[in-house]
């Protein structure tokens, strides 16, 4: 097994991978409203570092083809998906009753551009997944995705349209079996859930427990039917740092890796386990947040990296941007280079940025004993499940080649026109957020009935558990290549009463 990738920092040392990127210039102005903590504009920062760090130009760049209302509604139900689809800020005091049936309104606001917005981020993280079915790459990267709480029937937790479920079933077209591990502060319940009976997706998360949203991710909360012990949780408590992080991470991991043998790996880089976050109580350093990025790469193994949470921005652009090195095995320099937000990273300016002194509750006792736990847990897993035979439904096909679009594999050239901070707006249907830098404080093809349900689970006459939902393969054009421009917008990030 090739662990080059697990050399880093040593950085060129490493070997590479062939990395595939996804985009939207647009994704930055959609606006969750004023005071909220979850701001799109983070991932136009990252990127803006990506282009400045020179690393856009060692990845494939795509602007991601935004996911249909039909494919979304391959695992959410459709009255809710014609409903995202269909409000707006101006109608939604005439959908009351909807929209508390939705879950949507106060943590998941109705905004401006809402639906396009989730159609943005799930077509990039489905992207990503039919690009590693097709061998383009080795490691799919969509910061926007990650967004791991929304159900089957409603939004959570900022999260709307969950595109993680979406592109394990994408993988799941091509690989027998799907990993998915979560580094969020929070249970990625959401994803947890979709899969909760099916043996072919092992979800795997660490996360704060005990009076933290969502209230979920018990350790004893393993799975259901086929899918028992195919649901790892790994409660954490506040202030976890590096060394603690890694003692449960990497073996526990290391395990997984060696009883399920994923043909496909999803990992969920939620940034709101950094240390300082403005909604996160936990102590890791980009370093340690990345090196689960650098385990993960180590094994060779198709990996789609997806963000997440994150609410202290200017961290989440560094952890990101870091991270991305990290994929293409490049270490990056701490001194940050000078761009449209250098101003959001003083005073040191510089990427990484150290844990504080705050105290470390996971004691070694603790975490043995949820090491020892889950550790025998894996165990009764004697070998990783078989798929039976069935017909499978048809691989989603890459585009016919645009004549217009001859150069659209080109990879970014610094000196080419097409400038990343060019200051012309770029045009919108959504309200843009207002300037003001950050605070300096601390349809289905035939075949597919077998996979529709469970993913081979519904073969037998088993009946799936209530937690368990009903999700279909789905087909999404894939994106077109196509470099983009940067706006110069900055963002609010105004102090977010918890509730």
């Amino acid at each position: 097994m090739d662990t080059g990738g697990n050399s880093l920092p040593s950085g060129p040392d490493g070997v590479k991978r062939k990395v595939s990127y996804f985009y939207d210039p647009e994704v930055g102005n959609y606006y969750y409203g004023q005071g909220h903590p979850m701001k799109p504009h983070r991932i136009r920062m990252t990127h803006a570092l990506l282009a400045h760090y020179g690393l856009l130009q060692n990845m494939q760049v795509y602007k991601p083809l935004p996911a249909r209302e039909r494919d979304l509604c391959r695992f959410h139900a459709d009255d809710y998906v014609n409903f995202l689809r269909s409000i707006t800020p101006e109608t939604q005091q005439d959908q009351l009753r909807q929209l508390k049936r939705f879950n949507v309104g106060e943590d998941c606001p109705v905004f401006d551009g809402l639906f396009s917005f989730c159609q943005t981020y799930a077509g990039g993280s489905v992207g990503g997944a039919v690009k590693l079915n097709h061998n383009i790459c080795d490691i799919a990267i969509n910061w926007a995705g990650g967004l791991h709480h929304a159900k089957k029937c409603e939004a959570s937790g900022f999260c709307y349209v969950n595109d993680i479920v979406l592109a394990i079933l994408e993988l799941l077209k091509q690989h027998q079996r799907v990993l998915y591990v979560d580094i969020d502060i929070h249970h990625g319940d959401g994803v947890e859930e979709a899969f909760y009976t099916s043996d072919r997706v092992m979800t795997v998360s660490f996360h704060k427990f005990g009076d933290y949203f969502p209230g979920t991710g018990d350790i004893r909360d393993i799975g259901y039917s086929k899918g028992k012990y195919y649901s790892l949780n790994v409660p954490l408590d506040d202030g976890i740092d590096d060394e603690s992080y890694h003692f449960l991470f990497k073996p526990i991991i290391g395990k997984v890796m060696e009883v399920f043998k994923p043909g496909a790996v999803v990992l969920q880089c939620g940034a709101d386990s950094l240390s300082g976050d403005r909604l996160g109580c936990f102590n890791l350093s980009i370093k340690g947040h990345a090196e689960c990025v650098k385990y993960m790469r180590s094994f060779n193994v198709p990996l789609l990296l997806l963000g997440g949470g994150g609410y202290t921005i200017r961290n989440v652009a560094r952890c990101w941007c870091y991270e991305t090195g990290v994929a293409l095995g490049t270490e990056v320099d701490d001194q940050l280079p000078q761009h449209e937000y250098y101003e959001y990273f003083g005073p040191d300016y510089t990427l990484h940025v150290a844990p504080s002194n705050m105290e470390n509750k996971n004691t070694r006792q603790l975490l043995e004993e949820i090491r020892n736990n889950l550790l025998d847990n894996l165990s009764k897993l004697q070998h990783a499940p078989s798929v039976q035979f069935q017909e499978r439904p048809p691989d989603t096909e890459l585009p016919e080649a645009d004549e217009d679009q001859d150069d659209a594999d080109e990879r970014w050239d610094p000196d080419s026109d097409m400038e990343v901070d060019e200051k012309r707006p770029i045009p919108s249907r959504v309200k843009r957020e207002a300037i003001e830098p950050e605070r300096k404080d601390s349809e289905a093809p035939k075949g597919t009935a077998e996979q529709a349900r469970g993913f081979d689970n519904m073969a037998t006459n088993e009946t799936l558990s209530t937690k368990s939902v009903d999700v279909r393969p789905m087909a999404i054009d894939e994106p077109t290549v196509k470099v983009e421009q940067e706006t110069s917008n900055k963002a609010s990030d105004p102090i977010y009463p918890k509730s």
